[in-house]
């Protein structure tokens, strides 16, 4: 099918100078219109290489966090006239491959939100390297998530997502935590907006230069998710009233 919407792939980055190039050189010619990256305070020369490639570039004055990061992103994509915008990270973990799949869907009007699941197989997830106290929480926050938002995605902790304009446009992302809770925020508003939320796999790995949390984080990103559930509950059951939820205005 012939590409028809304007597609922004944004790229959350944060110390990605090693691994930038390849994931561009995987990105398929003519499955997009332009690259932003974002960058969040970086350490090393990530600025100098994204600019080096040819790449649109903004830069954080200080660290904002991984939420803060990706509400720049989306907003200087709208700016730009995204009509469909991937997120993708320059970290290499994820194929960049599945650009045009993730967009191609949104284009066709099957879904407004897209992610790329990295849960095909267990035998493939832990193979590919995922701690395997990751893969367990991610279960069971996963199969929790589904059920209280009503969704069902293979996988709600990809970092690899597609969104059309019209969702962003009614996603309250100003009331967000800029924080890693911030990718569960957007859905659970998902959910509450009636918007269609759908998934493909894909092949991740795990390496040094790979972006990860460590240990506690993850504790304290799990508990953020199951705090979220709760006041999603709260909400809907009409006891509780929060800007996360409430329709953009």
């Amino acid at each position: 099918m012939e590409k028809r919407s304007k597609v922004i792939i944004v790229m959350p980055a944060y110390n990605a100078q090693k691994t930038l190039k390849q994931t561009l050189d995987d990105i398929p010619q003519g499955s997009f219109d332009e690259i932003i990256l974002v960058d969040d305070f970086s350490k090393d020369e990530t600025i100098k290489t994204a600019k080096e490639l040819g790449l649109k570039v903004i830069v954080h004055d200080r660290n904002k966090g991984y939420g803060g990061n990706q509400k720049t992103c989306y907003r200087e994509a709208l700016k730009d006239g995204a009509d469909i915008v991937v997120m993708l990270h320059p970290d290499y973990q994820y194929d960049p491959r599945l650009v045009p799949f993730l967009a191609g869907i949104i284009e066709a009007g099957v879904c407004d939100i897209m992610l790329a699941s990295r849960i095909r197989t267990r035998k493939e997830t832990l193979d590919g390297g995922m701690p395997k106290y990751k893969y367990l929480s991610n279960r069971i926050l996963t199969v929790l998530e589904n059920f209280v938002l009503g969704f069902n995605l293979g996988e709600f902790h990809s970092g690899y997502r597609a969104f059309s304009r019209q969702a962003l446009e009614k996603l309250n992302i100003d009331f967000c935590s800029d924080d890693f809770v911030f990718d569960q925020e957007i859905l659970a508003q998902a959910a509450v907006a009636g918007l269609r939320v759908g998934d493909i796999p894909v092949t991740a790995k795990y390496f040094p230069e790979a972006s990860s949390i460590n240990f506690s984080r993850s504790v304290s990103y799990g508990l953020g998710i199951l705090l979220l559930m709760a006041k999603y509950i709260l909400f809907k059951t009409g006891i509780y009233t929060s800007k996360l939820f409430e329709e953009k205005r």
